[in-house]
């Protein structure tokens, strides 16, 4: 088949894929090019593929076992396939949880690349690699908003453990020559993020607690921890766009980007705009209370209460990205903004709970 790169056949692996960034990216590549996607699922008693059921039947998407953190079944799959494109969305990435389990997260997130790499450096080393990082790698931030330039202070296990990543892969691709690299992703969201995710418990959440206002039950309030965290959303299908573009850059000197929307908004905004969407308008919403005892209500009735079992030992207060090399170098931009991020994510969820 003629044409440019985007248009030969090629093969991409992708792990992750029943995630929420790994299904939006087969979907984009699948519309987009001609290429063969292969889909890696670590085996589990529980099947989790709803976010690419719709694909089961695309005779260019298949899905085989590949799981991370063991090293023999990476070599073997890489060996077998020999991929043009390997993205990996595989990680432990709900940062609260890396405290409980941080050699899990190392393990997943920073040895997981590393039997990537290095199986790429013995059986495909012409393989464009891309691994997932994050704006966590920040941390606790100096310089807003953050740039490609601002350095790594991680303030959680799950942050360090991307950090690691990024150093392994600056090191194959500086000592191979391997096209490696890292994108910084600031938050991104959407209708299948995780239910443990802040912005998706929260949109979940909501449609619970409408069905119960309507219904004339007792509502249960939702329990969040810090809501005065300020954090960069974007919608993740946008997210996809940049990726692919920073894996086709010029060989000789790819370089890594910080995709993001460019502006901050608190957990607390999101919250407001979220019930607004819902229809609880915010003129008859209003917080009450301080610190732990601040709650949420919506004339007499209680929809959010904080909660210190919600709190990170250790907070990373501000995240706020500049993208403006991604834009300027990879001609990307986001095309949602975050109220419609919010509507989106709000809409389904109530979709589901008012009409399954």
């Amino acid at each position: 088949m003629k044409g440019t790169l985007l248009h030969k056949m090629k093969k991409i692996i992708i792990t992750g894929v029943t995630g929420q960034d790994g299904s939006h990216m087969v979907d984009y590549l699948l519309k987009n090019t001609k290429h063969t996607i292969i889909g890696g699922v670590r085996r589990l008693s529980v099947k989790n593929h709803q976010n690419i059921d719709h694909l089961k039947d695309n005779p260019r998407f298949f899905l085989i076992d590949l799981d991370v953190a063991d090293p023999q079944n990476t070599e073997k799959v890489i060996a077998e396939h020999k991929p043009d494109y390997f993205i990996n969305f595989a990680a432990n990435s709900f940062v609260g949880s890396s405290w409980d389990m941080p050699v899990n997260h190392m393990q997943t997130n920073c040895m997981g690349v590393l039997h990537q790499l290095e199986a790429l450096r013995r059986h495909s080393p012409d393989c464009r690699y891309y691994n997932a990082g994050s704006s966590e790698e920040f941390g606790d931030v100096v310089i807003t908003p953050q740039t490609e330039e601002h350095p790594l202070r991680p303030r959680s296990p799950y942050g360090a453990s991307k950090c690691a990543a990024r150093h392994l892969v600056k090191v194959y691709r500086d000592s191979y020559s391997l096209y490696a690299i890292q994108g910084w992703l600031f938050n991104h969201e959407g209708t299948r993020r995780g239910e443990e995710f802040v912005t998706r418990k929260i949109t979940k959440n909501i449609a619970r607690i409408t069905k119960e206002y309507e219904e004339g039950k007792v509502v249960v309030p939702l329990q969040l921890g810090n809501v005065d965290t300020k954090r960069d959303w974007s919608d993740a299908e946008d997210f996809v766009r940049g990726i692919w573009r920073m894996l086709n850059q010029d060989r000789e000197n790819p370089k890594e980007y910080v995709l993001s929307s460019d502006e901050t908004h608190t957990i607390r905004e999101f919250v407001e705009e979220a019930f607004n969407f819902a229809g609880f308008h915010r003129r008859q919403c209003r917080w009450k209370g301080e610190g732990l005892d601040e709650k949420f209500f919506h004339g007499p009735d209680c929809f959010v209460e904080i909660n210190k079992d919600f709190y990170r030992p250790a907070e990373v207060d501000l995240l706020f990205g500049d993208s403006t090399k991604a834009r300027e170098e990879l001609k990307w931009e986001p095309k949602s903004n975050f109220l419609q991020l919010v509507k989106k994510m709000v809409d389904k969820d109530l979709a589901s709970v008012m009409y399954p």
